[in-house]
């Protein structure tokens, strides 16, 4: 025999009142029943469970409202919490969780807040209450005051400006969400750009974050200001203005220019978030990264060349200019791999290059040409030279961007075949793939193809034994 409801709602059996519900909607009637229950556990439960069920309940509106005014604080809260659960159907509490907004019991405050933004009805004194709730000694109800008034929409924005002042509080999840419920209600936003521009330079990056976000979803019209705070004499603010309109990806020549202007910035991390935006707007900025490549030092070209490569074919301008970067004069020739020729190789490039730091750059572009020069005869050529470059990243990276390039590479077939005999087994790997990608059957690529498949490194092999099986199936 199966326990009384009440038995079960005293005992807080949650789970199995509600999998009766599931099986016979109407012990729902019975759980709203229990609403007059004098035993707390048994009321509060039935409270629970109607929140539980949301819409369900609405035959029990008006005792749950009744329950917003109980004596026990928490049968209030848990009505509260229900109210907002329930939704927009239960707007008819809206008059007394606005009251309870000003409950000495923060709990309960809380949980009127959320309620209210739950619920979503912007009447006169939903918002009031939410926006007097921002003065507030608990930090929890100021966040979740500005976060319902975001959930009240275009109507609640009267509230904007208090929403504004909130970007000054003490604590970063109120500005956070204050920033967040500016932009979702939209309509008076425009009135907020001042103190949001204002507010990127808060000290807390989630704040900032926010802010950012808010203005890329206000638009257009918050350009002329970021626009004005790109020479702000806090780097962070010209870091965070730069990356937003960034994200806005408008492509506009004044926006561009203003940004090309910050590659040159006395911060790198400026530089660098100036080249991120310029990827994100695409063919329009290629000239100016291109333009600022030759003034810039080894750190910032790897920079724009990165951002180039993001930008893909669209930049296919850049493709000249980053040929001529990848140029050496040990490229120019074809070094016997003698022993001798090995030792003499190794030390003009130490001599040449002691720290990597041009080949590192090489290796950039050739991953550029890799992903810009899908149709370019030159790229392909430039990256054939490259597989001569003294340093074994070069050569590797030349390698992986022929094989990406495709059937195009066909041209320099020669080349990748000699690739496989390199002193580097990261070389032999990439050359074998891109033989395979490129997908052209010869008896001599298969042939030198069948010769590492023995190789003393497992990948080199692997990557071989790969390339032969593509190539037989073609």
């Amino acid at each position: 025999m199966s326990a009384p409801l009440e038995q079960l709602l005293r005992d807080a059996r949650i789970d199995l009142v509600l999998s009766r519900i599931e099986k016979d909607e109407s012990v729902i009637k019975e759980v709203i029943s229990h609403l007059d229950s004098d035993i707390r556990s048994v009321k509060f439960n039935a409270i629970l469970i109607l929140g539980e069920i949301g819409q369900k309940s609405i035959d029990g509106l008006s005792k749950l409202k009744e329950c917003l005014e109980d004596n026990d604080w928490s049968i209030c809260r848990e009505a509260a919490r229900t109210m907002g659960k329930i939704g927009n159907m239960a707007k008819d509490s809206i008059p007394q969780l606005s009251k309870m907004l000003k409950d000495k019991e923060e709990s309960i405050r809380k949980e009127a807040a959320i309620a209210l933004g739950r619920i979503g009805e912007p009447t006169s004194e939903a918002i009031a209450g939410l926006i007097e709730a921002l003065d507030d000694n608990s930090e929890i109800l100021r966040t979740e005051a500005a976060k319902s008034l975001g959930d009240l929409g275009t109507e609640a924005y009267e509230a904007i400006p208090y929403l504004m002042n909130s970007l000054k509080d003490v604590s970063w999840a109120v500005r956070t969400v204050s920033a967040q419920s500016i932009s979702k209600i939209g309509r008076g936003s425009i009135k907020a750009i001042p103190n949001l521009i204002t507010a990127l330079e808060d000290p807390d990056w989630r704040v900032r974050y926010r802010v950012s976000t808010t203005l890329v979803d206000i638009g257009e019209a918050a350009i002329p200001s970021l626009l004005e705070v790109l020479s702000h004499k806090n780097d962070i603010v010209r870091k965070i203005a730069v990356e937003t309109l960034g994200e806005m990806k408008i492509s506009d020549l004044k926006i561009i220019e203003r940004i090309s202007d910050l590659l040159n910035d006395k911060v790198e991390k400026v530089r660098g978030k100036a080249a991120d935006a310029l990827r994100n707007i695409g063919k329009m900025a290629v000239p100016y990264l291109i333009n600022t490549i030759e003034k810039s030092n080894m750190s910032m070209k790897n920079i724009i060349i990165s951002a180039l490569r993001g930008i893909g074919t669209d930049a296919e301008e850049a493709i000249p200019v980053l040929i001529n970067l990848l140029n050496t004069p040990e490229i120019e020739k074809q070094i016997d791999p003698t022993f001798i020729n090995k030792f003499k190789k190794a030390i003009l490039t130490f001599l040449e290059d002691p720290r990597s730091k041009k080949a590192s750059f090489r290796v950039e572009v050739a991953r550029a040409l890799g992903e810009i020069g899908i149709n370019s005869e030159e790229a392909v050529y430039a990256l054939a030279k490259a597989l001569n470059d003294p340093k074994y990243i070069v050569r590797r990276a030349a390698a992986l961007s022929l094989g990406k390039l495709g059937s195009i590479s066909s041209k320099v077939l020669p080349s990748l075949i000699n690739a496989l005999h390199d002193e580097n087994p990261d070389v032999r790997w990439r050359a074998s793939e891109a033989l395979g990608l490129i997908g052209v059957n010869t008896d001599e690529i298969i042939s030198s193809l069948n010769g590492l498949i023995h190789d003393r490194c497992d990948y080199v092999c692997e990557s071989a034994i790969n390339a032969i099986d593509i190539l037989s199936e073609e």
